[in-house]
This record gives C-alpha cells, structure tokens and sequence, in this order.
C-alpha cells in the first residue's frame, strides 16, 4: 500500500523492473508483473488513512471468518475485514506482538507459491520470539496439522523454517528458545523479492529516491546467493535478492 501509487510504481519499474495492469478491485489497485506474471499487488492508502507504507503478506485460508475468530481467541487483533472483494474475501490484522499481516479466502494463481515462479523470493517474520510467534501462526493458518495444504513447521539454528511441502518459504526469527524476548526489535513482515543482480538494483533505487537499510551481502539462506534491503521513498521496507 502506497500514499502515491503512481510514484511507487515508477520507483518499483526503476529498481525491478516491474509493469503493471488493472485488475477487478478498481483503479486505485494494479497487479505488478515480473516478466509479465504477476509478483505483488499494488494499492494506493485513502488519504485520510494514517497507516505506515508498508508491504504485507497474505496466507491463503480455507474460511475467513473462522480464520479471523482464531485471531480473536489467541489475543492478536482484527483489524479489517473479512472484506468482500470480487474474487474472495481478505482479511487485514497484527499478531500479539504487533507484526502486519494479512489472510485470504478465494481465487489465487494456480502454481503461485513464495519462492516458485514469479512469487516472491522469501518471507521474514523478524519479530521478539520466533517460538511464542510460530505457535501463533501455526494455530491461526494450521500449520503442521492434517489439513490440506497444510505448511510444516521445524526449528533449525534458533529460527523457525515453514516448509509448504516442497521447499521453505518463510522463516520466523527472534531469540533463541527460551531466552527472553528483545524489546528494541520492532516485530514485522519483510518480503524478499528476485532480481539478476544486487549492485545494480541497489544503485536504480537510490537513484530513484529509496534508501539502503542493509548493504549488499551474501544471503543468510545461500553462501551463493546476495541479498540487500531497501527502503522506497514511501518509507516501504523490501529486500531484494539474487
């Protein structure tokens, strides 16, 4: 969500090469295309919303309602939603410790998963303890239970890894087991996303106006692979990734 959308679609076609189309939810929302298969959705914030810029997850759910009622009873917070759209229901809440995320009920990309096509390379819950947020999330959107589709879950090096069946998708880190939680770490989403090569992504966004948060270095998942996390002129926190 963006306060000007055709600013940040500008600053994103600079640094990811990114075009964009309409889609049913109206013209204050664009699907952004990676090669021409969509990565992202882009929408413009009302004026009159007082929200941070930011990029949020959404997880598929079976049933909206009962998703947002697990919210409820694990002490986390509803904020939008369920909200009707043309092709499903989305939900938008914070978990306990107050990271953004969102869910949703209806149509998706047949094959579209983080880290497979042109989704997202990698999502980073980075929040003040991975175990008390994995139980969260696991009794909120069943993972590591019998339903279909279900993620698993497992702990490795002091971090939770969430695996969809084929390959990990998501990784929720914070403190080791049993440590107490960090007070100075401000719990969020961060999303990952794939371009051919760091450096020159790095230098498209500073000259479009965004900011280096984390410089260019090699990825904490792949010795092979570089990683950097950026801030659009927005204020929008994103890693980018080779």
């Amino acid at each position: 969500m963006a306060r000007d959308l055709q600013a940040a679609q500008d600053f994103y076609s600079a640094v990811l090469g990114w075009t964009y189309r309409h889609t049913s939810l109206g013209d204050e929302f664009t699907a952004a295309l990676a090669d021409g298969t969509p990565v992202a959705g882009m929408g413009a914030l009302a004026p009159s919303l007082q929200a941070a810029v930011a990029w949020t997850p959404y997880f598929l759910v079976d049933d909206a309602d009962a998703a947002a009622a697990r919210v409820r009873e694990r002490g986390a917070t509803v904020a939008v939603g369920p909200l009707a759209m043309k092709t499903g229901r989305a939900i938008l809440g914070a978990d306990p410790d107050g990271a953004v995320f969102g869910m949703w009920e209806g149509l998706i990309i047949p094959g579209w998963s983080v880290g497979r096509g042109s989704g997202p390379a990698w999502l980073e819950l980075r929040t003040r303890d991975a175990f008390a947020a994995a139980i969260f999330y696991a009794g909120v959107l069943t993972w590591g239970s019998e339903a279909k589709e279900s993620c698993e879950v497992r702990y490795e090096d002091d971090q939770v890894l969430v695996d969809d069946g084929s390959h990990t998708v998501a990784a929720l880190r914070g403190g080791a087991v049993e440590s107490a939680p960090d007070p100075q770490i401000r719990p969020r989403w961060h999303v990952s996303f794939r371009v051919a090569d760091v450096d020159d992504a790095v230098e498209a966004a500073t000259r479009a106006g965004g900011v280096i948060v984390a410089p260019p270095a090699t990825s904490r998942r792949s010795d092979s692979a570089r990683e950097a996390t950026l801030r659009d002129p927005d204020g929008g926190i994103f890693t980018i990734t080779s």
